[in-house]
């Protein structure tokens, strides 16, 4: 397992589109997923223990950003399912149910929108204002392959709460850590 870190926010990038099957049998497109208030595009996996260490908090701050901030998520599960038989889209299925996700969970088969959004790693978060520009390109929070304790600072729902009241990001974000995308032998 390769440790990776994310690239520095790149500030109004804007989002490339997709149309990727959800485990709730929809096609999810990126207008589709877009909140009032902004849009949280993270790539994430079933057997990631940075992801494992984060779900529950994650599945908390996503719900209650959607609720009180108008701020939207969509997860994206991008990884060689081949080579990581936990990260099928029968598994993606039990996963969402299991945790009650408030989000869309799809999945990029061909990799592509993976390769569009230059994602290194899961967790990979991309946050978005309504504008499709990029505002957030980093941590969830301290954990890594535990669960920081309790009362952290709580990175990504901060800067997703600033960019649905303001529509910008921290000017100071502290990159998200986490495994390498499993990619498909090309």
């Amino acid at each position: 397992m390769v440790s990776l870190t994310t690239p520095v926010c790149d500030f109004g990038w804007k989002a490339p589109g997709f149309s990727l099957p959800g485990v709730d049998g929809r096609m999810w497109t990126l207008s589709d997923a877009m909140g009032p208030n902004g849009l949280l595009v993270m790539f994430i996996c079933n057997h990631c223990p940075y992801v494992k260490a984060i779900r529950p908090r994650l599945v908390r701050d996503l719900a209650e950003l959607k609720r009180d901030h108008g701020i939207h998520a969509i997860a994206i599960m991008s990884n060689d399912p081949t080579e990581y038989a936990e990260d099928s889209f029968d598994n993606m299925k039990k996963v969402a149910a299991e945790f009650g996700f408030p989000f869309p969970y799809v999945i990029d088969e061909t990799q592509d929108v993976a390769k569009a959004y230059g994602a290194v790693c899961t967790p990979d978060f991309f946050g978005f204002n309504r504008n499709f520009e990029l505002q957030y390109r980093g941590r969830f929070d301290e954990s890594r392959k535990e669960t920081a304790p309790e009362g952290v600072r709580r990175d990504l729902f901060e800067a997703m709460k600033a960019i649905a009241a303001t529509q910008q990001g921290p000017a100071e974000q502290i990159p998200s850590m986490g495994c390498s995308i499993k990619w498909k032998d090309t």
